[in-house]
């Protein structure tokens, strides 16, 4: 066999490993899934009962569940008490956050160095009267005033009449605005669906701006307003904002509110987070066309990952200035109303990924929505993992660590590297000698932060734990391309892990990547950090103490994601990005070493990733205890003040992926509606 047909011959038996080992990841999760429905249906006594009465008893199990979900009666108590927070704060966001007239009168008045002219496309089709008329009055009713209305209308020969004679009446009113009005409307001679109707909205458009807006939804009488005060101070060519869905009639009858991340590349190829109210500059369409009609169901997935890979300033408006309607046969309502835009969202992001120079991928929808995906990426070789655990007695935690990995994990190339770190117990020898002799013995090497002398006081005497120095020391002492930190107190629970992690830390463009960890009760313990959460306003960890079924905020459990930091306790980097920004900081003996670590990554411009389907127990603080009294309190607090000295700047700005509108004072994603009224007016 020639050299040829062994490299062919390697790298199609390398991607089938990974597939078969994602494919034992799901099939075990699918056997758990499995396991749970067959012991519902065998614990139900009247399954050969009627129809109704079947309905009605897994409308009492879908109930249960719910309650399960919250983990115990105090995550039951804390749920609702989250949905009294935002039945709350819904009264803010409806009709009572709309203009008095003295901010309209300044608003319209207001006078910016640049004051573009906003093309709104709005493709019609059949459109109800009541629809069309709220539509149209919430356009007219901006207080940014330089605007062009483009309806192209598809309609039947049943509806065109009504359609157009609407038209036509607010058409009237517009006269003395801009040679004739600021409403144009196109009749198309057959209906060429949402990206050929756009399309023809898009002919008639003569602004800098093109905004685009559904036929059945509503805008806050400040989107523009604003919108052109973040092009002004911000030079934004893409710019988009919060939203809700509402049912029938009545805006401030909202069923859901959604708070949006800042741009996150990888949040938007999992899931269509910016969706409304999208207003870009015209001239990221150079080229290229507006709504690609092969991708119609999901188009405006398409063109905002099209437009926002081109765009320089991609900014984020964090206000609710968007109503989207919910109705029969609305996506809002119901995505099996469109089944085509499930094949046409994963499409839109192959697409997009292709065009990225990723070759061999696979998107599946997740347990979140069918349209919120995972994305598989290719592991690029075998390239050898170190993994560091430091490591003070704790024998039995160590062992139950280091076999977890030997066991579950399907990614062979890799050492474990144990730092430790002062131990005189004889249970942690006698285990590091069966390390020496036994199966592992090739696998996991123990390397003796004190030995020799190394790190000890001038006396002799041992310093205080510093465990960004031990982590750092087991860092040097491995060789593997690709570093993992990890506690020694974690257990893995995926087979594929490794290969989750190293998915993105392969990546140019990313940093640090963190994995999902629980509790041993399945309450998670990590699903990404956010800035200034928590009572020392440093960082926290999000969806804390929920419970691991979850989905978490928007899905957001479900999918792997941009965030500002990942806990050291489990966190994947290439050994070349570990060196390029220094290891830990040392300064940070004990806590926020990590959080330190990777915004020293995002200073670097790296994203730092966390993916849910990387998971592991962690017995939380085992080793070391926890930071709430006595001297441990104290070193916490002075670690803290260190953290906000060095990184004022960056957390006076807010984490970027944590909408403002949320409570800092808890890990749920409550809104802060003390704070509402300050968001108002910035």
């Amino acid at each position: 066999m020639s050299e040829m047909d062994y490299k062919s011959a390697y790298e199609r038996e390398k991607l089938k490993s990974a597939d078969l080992a994602e494919r034992i990841a799901e099939l075990e999760d699918k056997n758990q899934e499995l396991q749970f429905k067959l012991d519902r249906i065998k614990n139900n006594p009247i399954w050969k009962a009627s129809t109704p009465a079947r309905n009605a008893m897994h409308w009492v199990i879908r109930q249960r569940d719910r309650v399960r979900n919250q983990g115990s009666l105090r995550g039951v108590v804390a749920k609702i008490k989250y949905k009294q927070i935002e039945k709350k704060a819904m009264t803010h966001y409806g009709t009572e956050s709309f203009p008095s007239e003295e901010t309209r009168k300044a608003q319209e008045s207001a006078v910016f160095e640049k004051m573009p002219l906003i093309s709104i496309l709005v493709p019609l089709y059949n459109t109800p009267e009541k629809f069309l008329r709220d539509m149209i009055e919430s356009v007219i009713a901006q207080t940014y005033s330089n605007w062009q209305l483009c309806l192209a209308d598809g309609s039947d020969a049943e509806h065109i009449e009504l359609v157009s004679r609407i038209v036509r009446e607010y058409q009237e009113k517009e006269k003395s605005f801009r040679n004739g009005g600021r409403i144009c409307y196109m009749k198309l001679e057959k209906n060429e669906g949402i990206s050929g109707n756009t399309n023809h909205c898009l002919e008639m458009a003569e602004g800098e701006y093109i905004g685009l807006f559904d036929h059945d939804d509503i805008l806050h009488p400040e989107v523009l307003y604003w919108y052109v005060k973040a092009i002004n101070e911000e030079n934004a060519d893409y710019i988009y904002c919060d939203e809700t869905t509402f049912k029938g009639d009545d805006i401030n009858k909202m069923i859901t509110m959604h708070f949006k991340p800042d741009y996150a590349i990888d949040n938007l190829r999992a899931n269509n987070y910016i969706c409304h109210f999208s207003v870009f500059k015209r001239t990221l369409l150079d080229g290229t066309e507006l709504f690609r009609t092969k991708f119609d169901g999901s188009q405006d997935h398409d063109m905002i990952l099209r437009l926002t890979d081109r765009a320089e300033h991609i900014v984020h408006v964090p206000k609710l200035l968007y109503y989207w309607r919910s109705h029969a046969g609305s996506v809002a309502s119901d995505i099996n109303a469109k089944p085509y835009a499930i094949d046409a969202a994963k499409g839109a992001v192959a697409d997009h990924l292709r065009r990225h120079g990723y070759d061999h991928f696979k998107i599946t929808s997740t347990r979140a929505f069918e349209t919120i995906f995972k994305i598989t990426y290719e592991v690029m070789g075998t390239p050898k993992i170190s993994i560091v655990i430091p490591n003070c007695e704790h024998a039995e935690d160590l062992r139950r660590c280091i076999s977890s990995i030997y066991e579950k994990s399907v990614y062979d190339n890799y050492e474990i590297i144990v730092v430790e770190n002062g131990s005189t117990g004889s249970e942690i020898k006698g285990y590091y000698e069966e390390l020496k002799t036994g199966s592992l013995k090739d696998i996991v090497k123990v390397v003796d932060f004190y030995e020799n002398g190394a790190h000890l006081n001038a006396d002799g005497s041992k310093p205080p734990f510093n465990y960004s120095a031990v982590v750092n020391y087991g860092v040097q002492h491995s060789d593997g391309e690709y570093i993992i930190l990890l506690n020694n107190d974690t257990q893995v629970i995926t087979v594929n892990w490794m290969e989750e992690l190293l998915m993105y830390a392969q990546r140019a463009d990313v940093g640090a990547v963190g994995g999902k960890l629980y509790f041993p009760d399945r309450k998670i313990q990590h699903a990404g950090v956010v800035l200034k959460l928590g009572a020392h306003r440093t960082a926290g960890h999000s969806h804390y103490g929920q419970a691991g079924m979850n989905l978490g905020y928007m899905g957001r459990l479900c999918y792997a994601q941009d965030v500002s930091a990942v806990t050291g306790a489990c966190l994947m980097i290439s050994r070349a990005k570990y060196d390029e920004v220094g290891g830990l900081d040392e300064g940070f003996a004990v806590s926020l070493n990590d959080v330190d670590f990777c915004l020293k990554l995002r200073e670097k411009g790296y994203l730092n990733v966390f993916t849910p389907f990387a998971e592991l127990f962690h017995y939380e603080s085992l080793s070391r205890g926890l930071d709430l009294e006595g001297k441990n309190a104290e070193r916490y607090e002075k670690e803290s003040e260190h953290f906000r000295s060095k990184w004022k700047e960056v957390l006076d700005k807010g984490d970027p992926y944590y909408n403002p509108n949320f409570s800092l004072d808890r890990s749920d994603f409550s809104l802060n509606v003390e704070g509402y009224s300050s968001l108002r007016t910035q």
